[in-house]
């Protein structure tokens, strides 16, 4: 995302941007959308803020081994487990989101 890009933003929808590095070390710009706690652990809701891709991404919290403080977001191998977050998320902003089946 371009500076220029960035400038267009308003300062609450910078709060809610999460910035993540793809396979090729590109930054890529998600949208924060919710926390969700499944079976003791904490998963984050993301969009990405391109407008040609409406796919959700659930990651998984963990603390940063270095700093307790510090979190990062890990891939969530688990179909499963992946799912029942999802289905957590919608039932939990049905009313905020349409979602297609």
């Amino acid at each position: 995302m371009s500076e220029e890009n960035l400038e267009l933003l308003d300062e609450e929808e910078l709060d809610n941007l999460v910035y993540l590095s793809d396979e090729d070390g590109n930054e890529v710009a998600f949208e924060y959308l919710d926390s969700v706690e499944y079976e003791g652990e904490e998963y984050v809701v993301l969009i990405s803020t391109d407008e040609d891709d409406d796919e959700v991404v659930i990651l998984k919290v963990e603390p940063t081994p270095d700093d307790e403080e510090e979190e990062d977001f890990v891939t969530v191998e688990s179909e499963e487990v992946a799912q029942a977050v999802f289905d957590i998320f919608k039932e939990r902003n049905k009313d905020y989101f349409n979602f297609a089946d």
